[in-house]
């Protein structure tokens, strides 16, 4: 087996991993999907042609990596969404853990996710995102 060959499948490997996580990420608030989707179409760009063009035809990368590239922004209503899941899941981790170092970490990590919502990611006006996603 050449390396380049051993390359390609340890990149397909890795974008697989990487997309495994993205998921998770989606469907657990308090795990980020958008860097390991990022994470994954790198690897899958650098394992093979044909793997990339796959990932990059997915819904996956269409609903969450395109946006987050374009830097669109999110709505306000989505901003809200994702940010009340996300501190159900951290209230209920704060009441269930008994340590106290753990508790600190997880309000902090709760109010630097409210920061970063608000400053960093872009609010955009719903009836543009509507538009856009309609294309």
């Amino acid at each position: 087996m050449t390396l380049k060959k051993m390359k390609s499948i340890l990149f397909m490997l890795l974008g697989f991993i990487a997309l495994a996580c993205g998921v998770a990420g989606t469907v657990l608030p308090v795990l980020p999907g958008g860097p390991f989707y990022l994470l994954a179409v790198y690897f899958f760009s650098k394992s093979s042609k044909r793997v990339d063009a796959w990932f990059k035809n997915t819904y996956i990368y269409k609903k969450y990596v395109v946006s987050f590239l374009e830097k669109k922004g999110m709505t306000l209503k989505e901003k809200i969404r994702i940010n009340l899941t996300a501190d159900f899941f951290i209230l209920l981790s704060i009441l269930y853990v008994d340590i106290l170092a753990v508790r600190i970490i997880l309000i902090g990590l709760a109010l630097y996710k409210h920061y970063y919502f608000i400053k960093k990611i872009k609010t955009i006006p719903p009836q543009s995102y509507q538009v856009e996603e309609s294309q």
